[in-house]
């Protein structure tokens, strides 16, 4: 484009490839854009179909921007439930003054920051194994007192953490394997494999987490695992078999699924 394009031929540019909040996105690129060359650039990316997150350095979270970069995952607004019910754990007052929280496979950690603003005297960790999302992750979790890590899953953490979290958050990657191919394409083709890819039923990072998370887990600790409706019964079984009690969360709304689950105390244990 070599001028600047009016507001309604953005809008009908951005139908034309299958945005379908074209009018939101089109007044989110020229209420960001500094000059007119980079907002014809901008909206050249969108139509080629790169996320708008991505264009923009952010996306809207839990009632606040976080940062995101090209070949970090976006967050979901279904994983606005995954913050909603972990807050609602810290409200137990049996809790310590300051309970260790940890964010799994954080991405850009958009649930942690989302949790240090509502409960800023929760000591959080974060990991991931994704370079990227380490490193946007720090930039928003570190200037709000959170720390994050490198690796993959339980192997990132400090050893000092084991037996000490209160809340273990969890938005793992839980596509199937061959669904993949039929998400939109801004995920399929500029979202890291890693952070999408579940194995073959989807579920496999579930079961890793279940298996190792109780000894991470402090007396009376809870994991809250993100997962879809339909796989909802394979994520609790999945819990229940390394020994939790769980229940499920579900808001429409959001169209968001966490199953929530608590260790039985091995005396209990069938």
């Amino acid at each position: 484009m070599s001028t600047s394009p009016g507001f309604d031929q953005v809008v009908s540019l951005l139908r034309s490839v299958g945005c379908v909040f074209a009018e939101e996105e089109a007044a989110l690129l020229f209420a960001e854009a500094t000059t007119t060359t980079e907002l014809s650039r901008n909206i050249q990316r969108r139509m080629e179909g790169v996320p708008l997150e991505h264009i923009l350095g952010w996306v809207d979270f839990a009632g606040a921007r976080v940062s995101v970069e090209p070949g970090v995952f976006v967050p979901r607004r279904r994983t606005e439930l995954l913050v909603r019910e972990t807050l609602s754990v810290l409200r137990d007052d049996s809790l310590p003054a300051s309970p260790v929280v940890v964010d799994l496979c954080c991405g850009s950690g958009a649930v942690g920051a989302a949790i240090l603003r509502q409960a800023p005297q929760a000591e959080l960790h974060a990991a991931d194994i994704e370079p990227a999302a380490v490193r946007c992750a720090r930039r928003n979790l570190e200037p709000r007192g959170g720390r994050v890590h490198a690796g993959d899953l339980f192997e990132a953490l400090p050893l000092g953490l084991r037996g000490r979290i209160r809340i273990l958050t969890v938005n793992a990657p839980y596509v199937p394997t061959v669904a993949i191919r039929t998400m939109p394409p801004e995920a399929r083709l500029y979202e890291p494999a890693v952070s999408l890819d579940g194995g073959p039923d989807g579920l496999d990072f579930h079961r890793r987490i279940a298996a190792e998370s109780i000894r991470w887990l402090a007396a009376g600790g809870h994991v809250l695992i993100e997962t879809s409706r339909r796989q909802a019964a394979g994520t609790s079984e999945i819990l229940a078999a390394a020994g939790f009690a769980i229940r499920t969360a579900r808001a429409e709304e959001l169209d968001g699924t966490v199953v929530i689950g608590r260790p039985i105390p091995a005396r209990m244990r069938r």
